[in-house]
């Protein structure tokens, strides 16, 4: 190991080092990754802007939407995304220049550099709901940091996290776990700021305000997806707790978690600061172990609780354990980073043994497979997809909003909100399918169906027809099914509005229905 590295001037210089290496790294990535399903979706909601979207809060829809402003390209779409890990790892550094000595500052650059380090930090490129969440969820917290540590009131900065924290909210809804942590240490150890909590209650309230507005009035889209539809059918296993705790154990990087347990206070930091740092991370993953007794607990949603830890760890660590991380930390990158090239940069042709093989070509080759869609596409025809991903993809290079024929998935019901089948009565559609369909699927909803194929690079496409759309035997068994297993909306929730419920006349979760 160069002993120089250990010197302030080498911390920072390797932290730039770092800092330079994977913000080119992610500007390459973004700029040549395949868009994703994901992604395509999302793009939509900035398409069609809105107080809120079918799945969570509206923050990234109001991003895409100024960006789609711009340009459509994925660099352009996915530039805010790639900036955000870049902008924590300063906020890393600043707040561990502020709280460590001054003998101890190459730590507060080394803790900054192992973050950049992270996969999943160099990774975050692609535009998703996480990335307003996590920006907005860094910012509340270095505000609630710097307001712990203040030795007068720091009424200014937990202002700023109150406001922060609402704002991350209006993005995701775990930004409330950060809140509940907030609650957990000001009531565990700070009680003579109780005044904080309402204060930052009161800050975040317009943004939890726009979002109760939005599902009020929307049939409590957000709501039924996060706690009903979504969960239906979950129970009590280990099998999922044992998961997440080797996904958590995973993304926290074992020598990290293990080194910080291990060492020792450090002299001349505030041991209240240590223990903010300690409560804002370890609280959400401890929660998050409990929930994951009940489901499964998806890795992003751990995400924007690991600037916290990596704070946590640096407060606490030496700059020579915190070196020995980052060289671990850069071999953990290195698998990754092949990962993502063979899906990105290497040939179809080395997928073609691989079960994964059709989804690469459906990644990499959508614009074609969209291009053979629209060959002979009767003028006035709607295409159409069986599923959110695909039908997200195809709208996004077919630069028209692609719905979903059939019942769908409790997952992005974003045609809920936009489509009305009304007024596809008489129409042509086009219909993408990965399998070849069983016409009887079809037959009930048209007057003539016909079936074509298409390949592209080897993989085998079809293409439904569907010549004049009956409405209403769609309407009598695919929307009110759609209606029964979707729209169950409970009776002690005020319904001030639901579009698809009454656009197609289903009184039972129409305001003023039965029961209602």
């Amino acid at each position: 190991m160069n002993t120089s590295d250990l010197s302030l001037a080498g911390a920072r210089r390797l932290f730039w080092a770092m800092f330079a290496a994977t913000l080119l790294l992610k500007i390459g990535v973004a700029a040549t990754f395949p868009m994703t399903g994901d992604e395509a979706f999302f793009y939509q909601w900035g398409v069609f802007p809105a107080w809120g979207y079918s799945d969570h809060p509206p923050m990234v829809g109001w991003l895409l939407a100024v960006l789609h402003g711009i340009n459509d390209h994925p660099l352009v779409l996915r530039s805010v995304t790639l900036l955000v890990t870049s902008a924590i790892a300063l906020l890393v550094v600043d707040l561990l220049r502020r709280f460590l000595p001054d003998a101890r500052e190459s730590s507060a650059w080394l803790a900054g550099a192992v973050y950049l380090a992270m996969p999943w930090s160099w990774m975050f490129v692609l535009v998703t709901t996480d990335t307003p969440l996590i920006l907005f969820m860094a910012l509340s917290a270095y505000a609630y940091l710097r307001a712990s540590a203040c030795t007068d009131r720091g009424t200014g900065w937990y202002a700023l996290a109150g406001l922060f924290v609402g704002l991350a909210f209006l993005s995701k809804y775990f930004a409330a776990l950060l809140g509940l942590a907030y609650a957990v240490h000001v009531l565990g150890w700070r009680r003579e700021r109780w005044w904080a909590l309402p204060l930052m209650l009161v800050l975040a309230l317009p943004s939890i305000g726009i979002n109760l507005g939005f599902n009020a009035t929307h049939g409590w889209s957000n709501v039924m997806f996060n706690v009903f539809n979504r969960h239906e059918g979950s129970h009590w296993q280990l099998k999922t707790f044992v998961v997440y705790v080797g996904m958590a154990v995973y993304l926290l990087t074992p020598w990290l978690l293990w080194q910080g347990w291990r060492a020792r206070p450090v002299p001349g930091v505030s041991a209240s600061t240590q223990r903010a740092a300690a409560v804002l991370w370890l609280f959400p993953i401890l929660l998050f172990a409990f929930l994951s007794l009940r489901r499964s607990v998806g890795l992003h949603w751990v995400l924007g609780f690991v600037p916290l830890f990596v704070v946590w760890a640096g407060l606490k660590l030496e700059p020579r354990a915190l070196r020995r991380s980052l060289n671990w930390t850069l071999a953990l990158s290195v698998p990754h980073l092949l990962l993502v090239a063979a899906l990105a940069w290497v040939p179809l042709s080395l997928w073609q043994s691989s079960k994964l093989y059709e989804k690469a070509v459906f990644l990499r080759e959508a614009p074609a497979i969209v291009q053979a869609l629209q060959h002979d596409l009767p003028a006035g025809a709607t295409l159409m997809a069986r599923a959110y991903s695909t039908a997200s993809m195809l709208g996004y290079f077919h630069t028209a909003y692609v719905p979903v024929f059939g019942v769908g998935r409790h997952h992005a019901r974003q045609d809920d909100q936009l489509v009305d089948f009304r007024t596809l009565q008489g129409q042509h559609l086009r219909i993408l399918d990965f399998k070849e369909p069983q016409l009887s699927d079809f037959t009930p909803y048209f007057e003539r169906v016909s079936v074509s194929t298409f390949d592209v690079a080897g993989v085998r496409y079809f293409a439904v027809d569907g010549e004049g759309f009956r409405y209403q035997p769609y309407r009598d068994t695919v929307l009110s099914t759609i209606a029964r297993e979707f729209h169950n909306i409970p009776t002690w929730l005020p319904l001030l509005g639901n579009p698809f419920c009454e656009r197609y006349g289903f009184a039972e979760c129409s305001p003023g229905g039965p029961g209602r």
